[in-house]
């Protein structure tokens, strides 16, 4: 069985058994608490990660783009959630040929996107489900008031070819309280105008474990869970021995006592903070932080006289491990130093 020292660096780990546990975590907060699992293959990208949260107890998974749905459909996913405006004669094409294969649900905010939907399914036999996308205070898409919710919910309960399959949101992190007040106005606003909400699904990681058996919510779609990182560490998810996802790297240069350089830059690491003060931090070094980023360098402050050696490779736990695994064709699941296996990042790259 080969061994992470035979890889060459930078290279994605992925600790097998911490990314299996941190899915039974969530499936079993989920089932405890009455709530439909619809996990975000955003963070992966990988088959054979999202069957193993369907075996789990997931309802189904989420993609973002029609490529990467049809990746996850190509490797027998059957039910699949987009919860993405589709505009454009292409997309809707392949939008129409992916809903013949799975179960298939997708979500608008608009007038304009519910007319292309309505424009290119004409099965009544085989209607889509659309769900209004709302927005509870992220600033991003979504319709901005329950009566507008309400309106475009009329509107897909009139077509023919469509059907109205209830509400979501990607609620601001922290803000659950105010999404949950927001949904259930709109869910109310719209049984007063007899059209039934059964579903309505919310996201993100953090917010997921303080959802009570009260909440309105009824299906959350967690994605960075899997893997966990500094972010979520930060957010209190979890613990750095929680984290499955690490960059092994090498150590190509000790310029002074306190700064080491990485092969692991923005092409690698990325760039992406969301707000936390470094880019990452070096496992078993207390205190070693990667604070800047070139494309092909990391630059490695360290502390209390820590030392690297030119040519040692370390493990590097990012701060936004999502876009990290986009960064790479490839990842390598680990048991400690023994490679697993090594598996493409599918969905890399599928657009649409």
């Amino acid at each position: 069985m080969p061994s992470i020292d035979d890889l060459d660096t930078p290279a994605i780990l992925i600790d097998a058994a911490r990314a299996e546990a941190n899915i039974k975590k969530a499936q079993a907060h989920a089932d405890s608490h009455g709530l439909k699992l619809r996990p975000h293959i955003k963070t992966h990208k990988l088959p054979y990660w999202a069957k193993k949260q369907v075996a789990a107890g997931a309802v189904g998974i989420t993609c973002q783009k029609i490529g990467e749905a049809e990746v996850m459909a190509d490797a027998g996913l059957e039910d699949i959630f987009l919860p993405y405006n589709i505009l454009g004669r292409a997309k809707l094409e392949r939008l129409k040929a992916l809903h013949g294969r799975v179960t298939l649900s997708v979500t608008a905010d608009s007038h304009e996107t519910l007319e292309g939907l309505a424009a290119t399914f004409t099965d009544a036999g085989h209607p889509l489900p659309v769900l209004v996308e709302c927005d509870t205070g992220m600033g991003r898409c979504g319709v901005q008031s329950p009566d507008e919710a309400l309106a475009l919910a009329k509107m897909i309960d009139k077509s023919k070819c469509l059907s109205f399959g209830g509400l979501m949101t990607y609620p601001a992190a922290g803000r659950a309280a105010e999404a949950e007040a927001w949904l259930r106005s709109a869910r109310d606003t719209l049984a007063a105008a007899g059209l039934e909400c059964r579903r309505i699904s919310s996201g993100g990681t953090p917010d997921m474990w303080r959802s009570g058996d009260e909440s309105v919510v009824t299906e959350y779609r967690p994605g960075t869970y899997i893997y966990l990182d500094r972010y979520q560490v930060a957010k209190g998810v979890g613990t750095l021995d929680d984290c499955a996802l690490t960059v092994l790297a090498t150590v190509v240069s000790h310029p002074t006592p306190t700064r080491a350089i990485l092969d692991s830059g923005s092409k690698a690491l990325s760039s992406d903070t969301l707000g936390l003060a470094d880019f990452g931090e070096l496992l078993g070094l207390p205190g070693a932080r990667v604070t800047s980023l070139s494309e092909e360098h990391g630059n490695v402050t360290l502390f209390d006289r820590a030392r690297l050696r030119i040519g040692e490779r370390v493990r590097v736990v990012p701060d936004h491990c999502c876009v990290v695994t986009n960064l790479f064709d490839q990842v390598h699941l680990v048991d400690g130093e023994k490679v697993l296996e090594t598996l493409p990042v599918a969905a890399r790259g599928r657009m649409g």
